[in-house]
């Protein structure tokens, strides 16, 4: 009999490459997403390419009674918990809105799965939770709890949850993914990041500046003590991420209690490198402008991905151009995302 995943937040960039990851490792896919940053187009194209069609339930993981008629009736296995709000900036001007979703809103999700039973489940979580780190590579024995920003604070908030849960109940069986910067699309062009509105993300700001949706780019920083003056990240292309979350969820077949994996390459690329290299990939200019650094940023992050290899067996397999290409081949084939 196949497992059956519920995927929340699994119409979203990360939730619908891990959506098509499971179903064509032989998963069955529930997914709830209440659209408010995604779109239904996603998980019908997510079933074009694996040939299966994922069972979708439109809604939020804030509604409880929805949550026990779906957990009731799907009779879900394993959860990874993808639903949430995720920009930076946005949580710094919107913290309440931050904490009801992403805390609230996994509190809610860990009682109904509780309440029903399953007590194996993933977790989409931040390398924010680190704030500002003392040194870099980033590895998980790193201290966590000073986040520059609401949304890391979320994070982590939810991750102590985790922590609690499975220290007070020996069933649960919890994978707490630190993902660095999530970047490009599936190689089909077929899906792929469609924000609403003007991007929060580097990478599909660029694309949508390439493109012609936006006139250019805007980097947040020039004096940060990097080797250009713009801010340093680990970008990891969202297939790799997505099979990532396939080898926590096999690794919880043998783990109990609460494990941190972060999911990174291990190498840093600054604002201005990832402009070029965009460029060399899309074969188009990226203007852009300085613009003054944004609240909550730091200036450099990347991470050590070791324990991901040792335990896991996973390591990101797709490199900065094929992030680019990727990511371009989406943007140029839909330039207006999801709608069109």
């Amino acid at each position: 009999m196949k497992k059956r995943i519920l995927v929340t937040g699994g119409a979203g960039y990360i939730g619908s490459h891990t959506a098509l990851a499971l179903l064509q490792s032989g998963f069955e896919v529930v997914v709830l997403d209440n659209l408010c940053n995604a779109s239904a187009e996603s998980l019908k194209r997510v079933a074009n390419l694996a040939g299966s069609v994922p069972i979708f339930v439109e809604g939020d993981v804030r509604n409880r009674a929805l949550l026990d008629q779906l957990l009731a009736e799907y009779k879900v296995q394993a959860v990874l918990h993808f639903a949430g709000l995720k920009a930076v900036g946005e949580s710094v001007g919107q913290p309440l809105r931050y904490y009801d979703n992403n805390v609230h809103g996994s509190q809610v999700l860990l009682q109904a799965c509780a309440d029903a039973g399953v007590f194996n489940f993933v977790f989409s979580s931040s390398a924010t939770v680190y704030g500002e780190p003392a040194q870099m590579p980033i590895s998980e024995a790193c201290p966590v709890g000073q986040p520059t920003n609401p949304y890391g604070r979320s994070k982590l908030m939810v991750e102590d949850m985790l922590r609690d849960l499975s220290a007070s109940d020996s069933r649960w069986r919890i994978a707490i993914l630190r993902y660095f910067n999530p970047v490009g699309a599936h190689e089909s062009g077929q899906i792929g990041e469609d924000p609403n509105g003007i991007p929060n993300n580097l990478l599909p700001y660029i694309a949508q500046v390439a493109v012609g949706k936006l006139s250019e780019l805007a980097v947040f920083g020039s004096d940060y003590p990097t080797l250009d003056g713009t801010g340093v990240r680990d970008y990891i292309h969202v297939v790799d991420l997505a099979q990532g979350h396939l080898a926590a969820l096999k690794a919880l077949d043998t783990r109990f209690g609460a494990h941190v994996w972060n999911l990174g390459t291990g190498q840093g690329y600054s604002v201005l490198q990832i402009v070029r290299a965009f460029e060399s990939a899309s074969g188009r200019p990226v203007p852009y402008r300085v613009a003054p650094r944004r609240a909550g940023d730091i200036a450099t992050c990347y991470a050590n991905p070791a324990k991901a290899t040792a335990e896991l067996g996973w390591t990101a397999q797709r490199d900065l151009d094929s992030m680019m290409r990727d990511g371009w081949r989406w943007q140029a084939q839909n330039p207006k995302g999801y709608r069109g």
